[in-house]
């Protein structure tokens, strides 16, 4: 794949930092508008600014929960999660609890997906393994338990770990979950190179601030 009409409809702009500011929310919007992107995905409490922002517009409004940890409790995920549909979210990105998978408390992990699923209603969850953390197994049983959940998508990264998707990782998470499922490449994805890459191995949604050089081929040095 290398049309960028293409590359742009399956890109979530994405801006994640604690420190942005309402003008940078304002340009992702606009951005993501004028190239066509998929979404926008931002924390919660920007979803009022950024669902104004693109009313009108075929971009989604999506969010982030109880991110980058994932370790909050499934009570509070659920919470959040309604809140954040209740507020916009047309979609849900939400963070694994690696600390439920690598203590093999497989039950745990199966009912903090499923709950977040049934509170997000018609809105798709994807689910956010951080596979920087986890090793092979890992990362094939959180694949299979977010399709046994109800996910809609498992996702690699979420930016702020030590590395993000990897051509490996893709290949690896779509072998497991099949077609049924989507597959979002995110952490590290800068340039049309990586997208086309990762669109290549498997991914059928790409996350990533440098959504504008990655359409237009430009060089993007860019942060979640």
């Amino acid at each position: 794949m290398n049309d960028s009409k293409k590359l742009a409809s399956l890109i979530d702009h994405t801006l994640l930092r604690k420190d942005a500011t309402e003008p940078e929310f304002e340009k992702l919007c606009q951005e993501a508008i004028q190239q066509g992107f998929k979404t926008v995905c931002v924390e919660a409490q920007w979803l009022p600014f950024v669902t104004q922002k693109l009313k009108g517009s075929s971009v989604m409004p999506i969010a982030v929960v109880c991110f980058p940890e994932g370790t909050a409790s499934t009570t509070e995920k659920i919470e959040k999660t309604r809140a954040a549909v209740k507020a916009g979210a047309q979609e849900i990105d939400m963070v694994l609890n690696r600390d439920f998978l690598k203590a093999r408390k497989y039950g745990d992990v199966l009912q903090d997906i499923r709950g977040v699923v049934e509170a997000a209603g018609k809105a798709p969850v994807k689910v956010i393994l951080e596979t920087s953390e986890l090793n092979h197994e890992e990362k094939a049983i959180a694949c299979a338990l977010s399709k046994i959940a109800g996910a809609a998508f498992v996702k690699t990264s979420t930016g702020f770990s030590k590395s993000g998707a990897t051509v490996e990782d893709i290949r690896l998470m779509r072998q497991v979950v099949g077609p049924e499922m989507g597959v979002k490449a995110s952490g590290g994805v800068r340039s049309q190179e990586d997208a086309i890459k990762m669109v290549a191995a498997g991914a059928s949604r790409l996350g990533t601030s440098a959504s504008v050089a990655i359409v237009t081929g430009s060089q993007g040095q860019t942060s979640y």
